[in-house]
């Protein structure tokens, strides 16, 4: 039975909203609708982690007047209970997978039919083509994460306009600070639906472009508003040589605002895949046509110096897990660190699909270490790995670099655990590397703002434990059911049905055969009444009366004792006719003809003649 939102509006295109939108306490997201952007979310509200993997399953179709419309259950996580239902036309699925052609891939779309699509064969198999469009694009790293995707499967957590919210936030801004001006909207040049980019120039020297990057509050934002302000204004002071510097900086209780100048060069990413830094993030790096390795000095050069800033970082008690070839700008030669604000707005990690599948990268230490590997492998191979835990490495130039990697991204790394960033430094590939730079890091953090930031590290990573414990639990429960309804293990449980059968049979024949002989035996026993030769009458058998031959009659007795003796004389008879009746009701019920023993008589009944 179909719910009332499945229903198509009356003379119009029916509305594709969600048929019961049923989300659990994980798929909440801190924003209510209708709530200003500025305001701080409620207390107890948790923030929505936009890296959770959403799976969409098509569980029904249904034929209206003109068009076919398709039930699907879409689910955030390994959670059953996080689902909810959406109802998409198939002209919703052309329109998604048109907006998704910018990122240069094939994809699986059934095709248009505009004459008998809606036959029922048509239809159904039209829903698996449909299905496995789902199941491409929820698979794809790059455009399950894209705001298109989202909208498609999941509109009441991504109804917002961002780009708009954040213009009239930046707008707001610029009211106290005058000399800042907008130039252009850098629409979607990053993978985050929640943090815009903007184009700006200063007034008084228009030919100086910066970039100004707003984002809003993660589900890892575990600072106070106070603690969380200062260090965001805190970030102009970092200097050091790997570090992008950020010009400016202000936050308030819900996002912050960062401006940094741009680089007409990009990032690291888009020395790697020949791309322009201003074309959308789907279109530069989702199918990239020319993609091509690093030499070895430079994976040698830029590994070295992403290490020692890791290692800075590490060592100043300052968290980052946003380690990736889009957030390491290119200046020259030289390496820079983009985005240290992402671990204070508590913004989950680009690779947070990926570590949170294995237990041992638990700290933000080895999510850097790991996010270092996926790195590395890009700079070396001009792409990222297939899959990881990565079982072979392609040819690289030098085995070096394969030892490093393996270090990071095999089977063994993943499941023992990842090295430290001072192990990586002390690697033939690195050690050997000169730095030539001048520059003094600095970077002053109060005492008290880093056990502030110690503490919201614990909480990041207590986070992440408890959902990568609860992933182990679902994919051990998920392989012990798969285990269970293989054809393999149905046929191990026939046999051993069959075996367990018939030992039950053999079993019940021998406990039938032993009661069948036991009863013989009692039949033959002494507990029934004696035999009488066939000549001897037999004594008639009453209830309640004893067959025991009566006892012969008493002497004189002397004198009765006193009435108190006279209980034992009576129960006496009532006993022995109880025993009695029940020996005799045996030896009828055990009676059994072929126990009789052959009596010989001798009969002198018979005249004797002389």
């Amino acid at each position: 039975m179909l719910t009332a939102a499945a229903a198509a509006e009356p003379g119009g295109r029916r509305e594709s909203a969600p048929v019961v939108p049923a989300l659990g306490p994980e798929a909440v997201a801190g924003r209510r609708p209708g709530m200003a952007f500025m305001e701080k979310p409620p207390a107890g509200k948790v923030l929505l982690d936009d890296t959770v993997p959403l799976t969409a399953a098509i569980e029904a179709s249904q034929s209206l007047q003109s068009h076919t419309e398709y039930i699907i259950r879409v689910q955030r996580g390994i959670s059953v209970e996080n689902s909810w239902q959406i109802v998409r036309r198939y002209s919703d699925f052309d329109l998604l997978n048109n907006s998704l052609q910018i990122a240069g891939l094939s994809l699986p779309l059934p095709p248009k039919k505009l004459i008998g699509n809606m036959d029922r064969e048509f239809i159904a198999e039209r829903q698996k083509g449909l299905q496995n469009y789902l199941n491409v694009i929820t698979t794809n790293h790059m455009l399950s994460n894209c705001e298109l995707v989202k909208k498609f499967l999941d509109p009441n957590n991504y109804s917002a306009n961002y780009t708009e919210i954040a213009l009239q936030q930046v707008s707001m801004f610029f009211r106290s600070e005058p000399k800042w001006e907008v130039v252009e909207p850098l629409k979607d040049i990053g993978w985050r639906i929640r943090k815009k980019y903007f184009l700006m120039k200063i007034k008084n020297q228009p030919k100086e472009r910066l970039v100004l990057s707003w984002a809003d509050l993660g589900p890892d934002k575990y600072l106070s508003d106070k603690d969380f302000q200062c260090l965001i204004k805190l970030l102009p002071s970092c200097l050091h040589p790997y570090i992008y510097r950020v010009t400016f900086a202000t936050a308030n209780e819900s996002s912050a605002l960062l401006i940094r100048m741009f680089n007409e060069k990009g990032t690291l990413k888009d020395l790697i895949y020949k791309s322009k830094p201003k074309d959308p993030f789907l279109k530069k790096y989702c199918n990239p046509k020319k993609g091509q390795g690093l030499e070895l000095h430079q994976i040698k050069t830029y590994g070295r110096q992403i290490l020692e800033v890791l290692k800075f970082l590490h060592d100043k008690g300052f968290p980052y897990g946003h380690l990736h070839a889009s957030n390491v700008m290119l200046d020259g030669n030289t390496c820079r660190l983009l985005d240290l604000e992402n671990s204070l707005l508590g913004l989950p990690s680009f690779y947070r699909s990926n570590f949170s599948q294995f237990r041992k990268i638990n700290t933000l230490e080895s999510v850097d270490v790991h996010c270092f590997g996926h790195l590395l492998y890009e700079m070396t191979y001009g792409r990222p790995p297939d899959s990881v835990p990565v079982d072979s490495f392609p040819p690289a130039p030098s085995m070096a670099v394969v030892a490093v990697l393996e270090s990071m991204l095999s089977c063994e790394a993943c499941k023992n655990g990842m090295p430290t960033v001072s192990w990586l430094l002390q690697m033939p590939l690195f050690s050997d590397v000169l730095l030539t730079t001048s520059e003094k890091p600095q970077f002053k953090i109060p005492t008290k703002l880093k056990e502030a930031l110690r503490i919201a590290k614990e909480c990041i990573e207590k986070r992440l434990t408890e959902e990568q414990k609860q992933i182990h639990q679902h994919r051990r429960l998920a392989r012990a059911q798969s285990h269970h309804g293989s054809e393999e293990e149905r046929k191990k449980r026939k046999i051993l049905a069959r075996k367990k059968s018939k030992r039950s049979a053999i079993e019940n024949s021998e406990e039938h055969s032993a009661k069948y002989n036991n009863s013989n035996n009692s039949a033959g026993s002494g507990a029934s009444s004696p035999l009488t030769s066939p000549s001897s009458p037999t004594p008639p058998s009453t209830a309640g009366i004893s067959t025991l031959p009566p006892p012969p009659p008493p002497p004189p007795a002397a004198p009765l004792p006193p009435s108190s003796t006279e209980m034992p004389i009576q129960l006496q008879p009532q006993a022995m006719n109880g025993l009695s009746r029940g020996a005799l009701l045996s030896s009828i019920q055990n009676f059994r003809k072929g126990t009789l023993r052959k009596a010989e008589t001798c009969d002198h009944s018979a005249p004797k003649i002389g």
